[in-house]
């Protein structure tokens, strides 16, 4: 291919109304400017854990363990996922090749960071050198936790957590090997680097996010979802929507700053990237396709399966761009909450699950996120199903996508909004005083924002629809 053609084929690729995506008319020039911006970020990552992906897969755990050489596995789940099909078949699995395990179940449906020390001080407490998550989110995240520090096992618990309450360092030990079992579709966590907890201290949530805390291996397993409670159901697909919106609008990995000094300190949370957007993309045309249907029909197998796909997809989406306002702001609501409203759950004096705290935001950050990049938000819409001409205004593409977002919650028949979870007008500067502590989260939200923002936003989702 001659030089000539090459520039030519380069400078026809892409094309963009978005000022924060569109691709420079001279690629060329545009590698010179990043080589001389010193102040952004020019390059990023993709990292993943290894995802299996099939009906059955679970009792192909064993087998893993074994090539792995480990002695001692910790498998780690809660006391209802213990009840379930996915528990009763890697706990099979282990016993089919004579691995030598122990169960940990007491973990929180939303960790704190208490519930982590605890699991943490269990996994230190024997030799364990392999570990096994089998449950949602929440028991991932806490294997996660506990596998980081049974490597670690000097480290301080604030060492590895991230800012502004912990040190976020780098830890002198690889993490142990960590197979990740999802039992919902939602939170992607089986192949991402974060883990979030609760701090009731403060009243909002932080997590670790480091790249090393990744599993070895997801197991993603359809015959595991298929039994999820309805508002399970819902309030996982709510994450998994959100995760795939935020990190296909949060901002480019090339204009986020500061530049890191060395690669091993590049935030996990880097913007998006074109790697990110593939992945976030479809997970949202699954999203538009399949959400309603494993809600109303839950024996559709063909639905649940690939929501549960859309979930790990929309895992490695954000887990190599980041969310920004949605997750920000949602911490602070599940960390002060009110009553609880999470049916099929258990039944906890307050309790708002993850999910529907961080869709309740969902239409004032998008309407507000839009004019940033409307050309993300119309694509999304797009995807999503949104008959939307390409030339619409901002004002049509943003009533459009939180139009389908109000859809949604209202066809799941969820609370409408913060006064329905219990939260008054007079709540607001609390719950915007915690969502300060999300810098990770609001540092790539694609518009900036400031206390006065983050309050409107509450306030206008006091109610949704």
């Amino acid at each position: 291919m001659s030089a000539s053609l090459a520039r030519g084929m380069l400078n026809k690729m892409g094309g963009s109304c978005c000022p924060h995506h569109a691709p420079s008319t001279n690629p060329f020039k545009l590698a010179k400017l990043h080589g001389n911006n010193k102040s952004t970020d020019y390059a990023f990552e993709m990292v993943c854990s290894t995802l299996r992906f099939g009906k059955g897969v679970t009792l192909e755990i064993g087998y893993d363990v074994r090539n792995l050489g480990a002695k001692k596995t910790l498998l780690v789940t809660d006391k209802n996922v213990q009840n379930t099909i996915a528990f009763k078949n890697a706990e099979q699995a282990l016993k089919n090749v004579n691995i030598d395990y122990e169960v940990f179940d007491d973990v929180l449906i939303e960790p704190s960071e208490k519930s982590m020390q605890k699991a943490i001080a269990f996994a230190k407490s024997k030799p364990f050198d392999s570990f096994i998550a089998v449950g949602g989110g929440s028991v991932i995240d806490t294997t996660k936790a506990a596998a980081l520090y049974a490597s670690n096992p000097e480290a301080d618990f604030l060492d590895f957590v991230g800012p502004p309450f912990g040190k976020s360092l780098q830890p002198k030990n690889p993490m142990l090997p960590l197979i990740a079992v999802p039992t919902t579709a939602g939170t992607g966590s089986e192949t991402t680097a974060t883990a979030i907890m609760d701090l009731p201290e403060h009243k909002c949530k932080t997590g670790i996010r480091l790249r090393c805390i990744k599993p070895y291996l997801a197991i993603v397993d359809p015959l595991n979802v298929m039994s999820m409670p309805r508002n399970v159901a819902i309030y996982s697909g709510f994450d998994v929507l959100c995760h795939a919106l935020e990190s296909y609008t949060a901002l480019p990995f090339d204009q986020r700053s500061p530049r890191p000094a060395r690669p091993e300190v590049r935030p996990v949370y880097q913007g998006s990237n074109p790697i990110s957007d593939v992945w976030s993309r479809e997970a949202l045309r699954i999203i538009g396709k399949y959400f309603r249907c494993s809600i109303f029909d839950p024996t559709d197998e063909e639905a649940r399966t690939e929501m549960l796909k859309a979930s790990s997809f929309a895992g490695i989406g954000f887990g190599n761009a980041g969310v920004h306002l949605c997750h920000g702001l949602s911490y602070p609501i599940s960390s002060q909450a009110k009553k609880c409203v999470a049916h099929d759950y258990p039944q906890e004096k307050h309790l708002i699950p993850h999910g529907l705290s961080v869709m309740t935001t969902a239409v004032a950050d998008f309407e507000f996120t839009t004019v940033a990049c409307p050309d993300r938000h119309l694509v999304a819409a797009q995807t999503l199903g949104a008959d939307i001409p390409n030339n619409a205004d901002n004002e049509y593409i943003s009533r459009t996508l939180c139009d389908q977002l109000r859809g949604f919650m209202k066809d799941f028949g969820v609370p409408n909004g913060l006064k329905e979870m219990g939260f008054e007008y007079s709540d607001i500067d609390h719950l915007t005083e915690a969502a300060s502590h999300s810098v990770p989260n609001i540092v790539i939200s694609p518009k900036s924002t400031d206390r006065e923002i983050i309050s409107k936003l509450y306030e206008k989702s006091l109610t949704v629809y």
